[in-house]
């Protein structure tokens, strides 16, 4: 199968050497060499793609010779057409420093060509000077725009891998800390299911409400990635924000009903963090819960958030038995999860046991006045 661009160069070269054929006919006797020299200055558009400079150099090699040996009577071999087209190309495809390599034979050749037919030597120059400037000049913008695209390109597929790095620690966050509050209530539930109904049955319903707020989480996610062209004509669609720190007292909530104290302060003057901040900070005091309940062991939970004038910081932390499960190492996936979420935004995350027993996760994050 021809590809495309190869069939429309052969197409183009076939139109353009029908053109020089015709010039040499009116203008030239029977000579073989004429109509030699006028396929040549044209044909090499062919290959303009493959071996642009090469099929410049033998169009321009090819126009000289057709009008210093007398041919043509003045008129360009397909009107010069291959030429320009020829300059364009190695412009469009090469580098500059290239592309002088291809203009200026071309100039030269060309000028030649009509010094042979009798015309004064600065007009001889000016006239392709100009034409085969702006031959390389829309070649080179053509480079630079094409460039440009695949820059774009580039970086939207990028964007597109960080986003799909985004969705899985997002649910990863979801799973992990709603699955571990309902392992923890079930297996509670089943230890004291005879001996004590009422804890049992509270320790059901809390695993209950995790289960069902990690649904809803997942589902908010399931509809932010799908492509539903009738999604507008649902007024009710149900697209809510992503949590943030203002939904901190509701995961304190869950958490506590899960078996865990948590105590939370804040310090320094709290504001609203933009969106990206905000969903990291949220995200690290939920991926931090989540592992004191799975490795703490029986403990109590301390988080502190502390707005300073140019860097948030968020800190929390347990006094978990050191006999108890062991904590998350320092590179695991859920913390270099964090570490990778709050390099996204400038921040810096350090986790690691305390001096005296228990773990702690700090996150800071930069601010400015607007929160962003």
């Amino acid at each position: 199968m021809v590809h495309q661009p190869a069939l429309v160069d052969a197409l183009l070269a076939a139109v353009l050497t029908a053109l020089a054929v015709d010039t040499a006919l009116r203008t030239s006797t029977s000579d073989w060499l004429a109509y030699l020299l006028a396929v040549l200055a044209v044909a090499p558009v062919a290959l303009r793609q493959r071996v642009p400079v090469l099929a410049t150099w033998i169009m321009a090699g090819a126009m000289a010779a057709y009008g210093m040996l007398g041919y043509g009577d003045g008129e360009l071999p397909g009107s010069g057409i291959g030429m320009i087209i020829g300059m364009f190309t190695v412009a469009t495809l090469r580098p500059r420093r290239v592309a002088v390599l291809a203009f200026v034979p071309a100039t030269a050749t060309t000028a030649a060509f009509l010094v042979g037919v009798g015309l004064p030597i600065w007009s001889s120059l000016a006239m392709p000077t100009l034409l085969l400037l702006g031959a390389w000049g829309l070649g080179d913008a053509t480079r630079r725009w094409a460039r440009r695209t695949e820059q774009i390109a580039a970086r939207a597929a990028r964007a597109v891998a960080d986003e799909r790095v985004r969705i899985a620690r997002e649910l990863h966050d979801i799973v992990t800390h709603h699955m571990a509050v309902v392992s923890l209530q079930t297996g509670l539930a089943h230890y004291v299911l005879d001996t004590d109904p009422p804890t049992a049955k509270a320790a059901i319903s809390a695993a209950g409400d995790a289960g069902r707020q990690a649904l809803a989480e997942m589902r908010r996610l399931l509809d932010v990635l799908r492509v539903d062209p009738d999604a507008d004509a649902d007024p009710d669609a149900d697209y809510r924000p992503r949590p943030g720190l203002s939904d901190l007292d509701l995961l304190v909530d869950r958490t506590r009903k899960a078996g865990l104290p948590v105590d939370v302060v804040v310090t320094g003057r709290p504001r609203e963090l933009s969106p990206g901040p905000d969903l990291c900070a949220y995200r690290v005091a939920q991926e931090s819960l989540t592992n004191i309940l799975k490795h703490a062991g029986p403990a109590a939970a301390r988080i502190e958030l502390d707005y300073g004038e140019q860097t948030f910081s968020l800190t929390v932390s347990d006094d978990g038995n050191p006999s108890a499960a062991a904590p998350p190492a320092p590179d695991s996936h859920g913390i270099r999860g964090m570490r990778e979420r709050a390099g996204l935004y400038g921040g810096v995350l350090t986790a690691g046991p305390r001096e005296q027993r228990g773990f702690a996760v700090t996150l800071r994050l930069p601010i400015t006045e607007d929160g962003s």
